[in-house]
């Protein structure tokens, strides 16, 4: 049966018109996105059959173009939307944080270095830079790799935040094992971080670890240093 012969109050796009994206399944956001089924099978149909094929929306939504254009159903056209729909959301998201303050919207701001750097297979070590309103003037990626008190140099933050006269930084790296627990070099970063941009009267207001499903905030959880 095709879709425009379900009861109105099961469709898809009628569902999200009446009840709100939220409420529906991540199968029939899937469906909206692909618009239409293959043979045999509805929209509906071929979202679950997708999502059990990749192990869930966030792999599908992270696979690489070649593993994308390969599963059945989907294809270049559709891989070139799907960037073009990911890239849009992180947008609005930054959009968001530059008139709105991260302390005050940290969903929003967890949100966003998630869609910056969650699909990295290496560590990436970024910062947001913050104006006096905590307001984002910019998120810079400013090291990569294997990350560690060698890797991670002071001074070029520092230097980033004099030029782009930041007011306050939140340091952001992701764990692409998926863990967000901080290691006793994260914690060594953050340290050597905080002393070096005090000297310039720079804050350092949090450091964010993403993981897959989540993000460790320090300042959350009281691993930032007392009095800096």
């Amino acid at each position: 049966m095709a879709i425009t012969d379900w009861p109105c109050s099961e469709r898809p796009r009628e569902r999200l018109l009446t009840m709100g994206a939220q409420a529906l399944s991540d199968a029939e956001l899937l469906a909206i996105f692909l618009r239409t089924g293959v043979k045999g099978k509805t929209a509906v149909d071929l979202a679950r059959e997708l999502l059990t094929e990749f192990g869930g929306l966030r792999p599908l939504l992270e696979a690489t173009q070649e593993e994308f254009c390969q599963a059945h159903g989907l294809g270049a056209a559709k891989y070139v939307l799907l960037q073009a729909v990911l890239e849009m959301a992180a947008r609005h998201l930054e959009a968001q944080l530059t008139t709105g303050n991260c302390l005050q919207n940290s969903t929003q701001t967890k949100r966003y270095v998630q869609s910056k750097l969650r699909h990295y297979s290496h560590e990436v070590f970024a910062v947001l830079f913050l104006n006096s309103q905590h307001q984002i003037i910019s998120f810079e990626e400013l090291f990569r790799g294997t990350l560690s008190a060698a890797s991670v140099y002071p001074r070029e933050v520092v230097k980033q935040a004099l030029l782009l006269n930041a007011a306050a930084v939140i340091l952001v790296h992701n764990h692409p094992s998926g863990n967000t627990e901080p290691s006793p070099s994260d914690c060594y970063i953050t340290e050597q971080l905080q002393a070096a941009l005090e000297l310039i009267d720079v804050r350092v207001l949090d450091h964010l670890i993403v993981g897959n499903a989540d993000v460790l905030s320090f300042a959350e959880k009281g691993l930032l240093t007392a009095g800096v």
